[in-house]
C-alpha cells in the first residue's frame, strides 16, 4: 500500500510552521494513543503513523527533503536516519521516549492511568569531513567523542516525591469542576528515581565526563549535508535508563579539480588550439583514479563529454551512479613569440582559419538541456 502522505496524515498545509506541526502530531497522538483505544489494532497503526510524519516534518533537512522528492527522497534516512527508525521497525517504547516531552514529560497520562517515562540520555552531534573518494565508496571513521558516562558504582532509588511515576498531578477546582494536570516530578526530572550513592567526580545524576573513540560506517554516496544517526552512541542516561544517540553531519572537503552537482561530477578540461584542431587523447582525473578520453579534431570550446557511471551512487539505494562530465575549453595562448604572432597574422590576412559555423552548432543552453536530459 502506498504511504499517506505526511501532511495529510497530520491534517496540516505545507506551509505549516514548526509549533502548527507539532500541535497537530500532539492531537493526533491523543486520539489514536493505545491507551485511550485498548487493543485497537487500527488505532495503534494511525498513532504510528502519525509518530512517523511528525519524526519526518519536525526536522528542517528531512523535511526539506520529503517537500522536494516525497517518500523516495527520505530512503535510508527517513524515521531515524543510519541507525533505523520507522523503515527500520520503530515500537511503541521507541516513540514514548523520543516525542514524549511534546507532552510535558508524561506521554499519555489520564489514558489507563499513564506511562512512566523512560530515562534516556542526551543525543550528541559532531561533524565529519569526507573527500569525494570517501563519499564515493563509503569509508570508516573512528573518532574520540567527549560524552557523559554512568559511573561505576552509582545507586538510585525511588524518587519519594513521586513514587517513581516520574510525574507529579495536581487536581484544581474550577467553575467547570475538577481539573487535573501533570507535570514532570520537580525533584527527580521524570526520571522516577533520585540519587542513592554517587562515587567522587560524578554530578548528581551520577555522570562522569570521559572520551570515548567510536568507529563510525559512513555509507557509500554519502552526501554534504546529510546526518546519520549511531543509535546508543549519545549520553548515557541518569541511573542507567537508555543511552541517547549521536548524530553525525557530513561536511565534503572541496576538490580543487572536481565539483559535485548531485551524483553527478564535473571538471574543466583546458587544451590548445592544435588539439582542438587535430584532436588530441588527455588523461583526466576521476575519483579513484585516472582514465583517458579522446577528444576528436575539430572539437569546439564548451563541448561537453560524459562519461558514464563515473560519479555518486544513490545513497536512497535506487542504484546506478552519476556520471562525470568533462567540459571542453580551448586555451587561447597569452603570451606569443613574433614568430607565432606572425602565423597568426598571416591565417587572418589569408581568411586561413575563419569561424565558418553549420548551423548545427547547439547553443549554450542547448548543450544544458542535453546534459540534464
Amino acid at each position: 500500500m502506498a504511504k499517506r502522505d505526511y501532511y495529510e496524515i497530520l491534517e496540516v498545509t505545507k506551509t505549516a510552521t514548526s509549533e502548527e506541526i507539532k500541535k497537530a502530531y500532539r492531537k493526533q497522538a491523543i486520539k489514536y494513543h493505545p491507551d485511550k483505544n485498548p487493543g485497537n489494532a487500527e488505532a495503534e497503526e494511525k498513532f504510528k503513523e502519525a509518530a512517523e510524519a511528525y519524526e519526518v516534518l519536525s526536522d528542517d533537512n528531512k523535511r526539506a527533503r520529503y517537500d522536494q522528492y516525497g517518500h523516495a527522497g527520505l530512503g535510508g534516512a527517513a524515521g531515524g536516519g543510519f541507525g533505523g527508525g520507522f523503515g527500520g521497525g520503530m515500537n511503541m517504547e521507541d516513540i514514548f521516549s523520543q516525542f514524549g516531552d511534546i507532552f510535558g514529560g508524561h506521554f499519555g497520562g489520564g489514558f489507563g492511568g499513564g506511562r512512566q517515562q523512560q530515562s534516556r540520555g542526551t543525543n550528541l552531534r559532531i561533524r565529519i569531513k569526507l573527500n569525494l573518494e570517501e563519499m564515493v565508496n563509503g569509508t570508516q571513521k573512528t573518532v574520540k567523542v567527549k560524552k557523559m558516562k554512568l559511573a561505576e558504582g552509582v545507586t538510585s532509588k525511588t524518587c519519594p516525591t513521586c513514587q517513581g511515576s516520574g510525574v507529579q498531578i495536581k487536581v484544581m477546582n474550577t467553575m467547570f469542576g475538577q481539573m487535573q494536570t501533570q507535570a514532570n516530578c520537580g525533584t527527580c526530572n521524570g526520571i522516577g528515581k533520585v540519587a542513592d550513592k554517587i562515587p567522587a567526580g560524578a554530578n548528581a545524576q551520577g555522570l562522569v565526563k570521559t572520551e570515548e573513540e567510536i568507529t563510525i560506517n559512513i555509507p557509500a554516496g554519502a552526501r554534504d549535508g546529510i546526518q546519520l544517526n549511531v543509535r546508543g552512541k549519545g549520553n548515557d542516561a541518569p541511573f542507567g535508563g537508555a543511552a541517547g544517540d549521536l548524530y553525525v553531519v557530513v561536511e565534503e572537503e572541496v576538490d580543487k579539480l572536481i565539483k559535485r552537482e548531485g551524483d553527478n561530477l564535473h571538471q574543466e578540461l583546458f587544451i590548445s588550439f592544435a588539439e582542438a584542431a587535430l584532436g588530441t587523447s588527455k588523461e583526466i582525473n576521476v575519483v579513484g583514479g585516472k582514465v583517458k578520453i579522446k577528444v576528436e579534431e575539430g572539437t569546439q570550446s564548451g563541448k561537453i563529454l560524459r562519461l558514464a557511471g563515473k560519479g555518486l551512487p544513490n545513497i536512497e539505494g535506487y542504484g546506478g551512479k552519476g556520471d562525470m562530465f568533462v567540459h571542453i575549453n580551448v586555451w587561447t595562448p597569452q603570451k606569443l613569440t613574433k614568430e607565432q604572432k606572425a602565423f597568426f597574422q598571416s591565417q587572418i590576412d589569408n581568411n586561413e582559419m575563419a569561424a565558418e559555423p553549420t548551423g548545427k552548432e547547439k547553443s549554450f543552453f542547448e548543450k544544458v538541456k542535453d546534459l540534464f536530459d
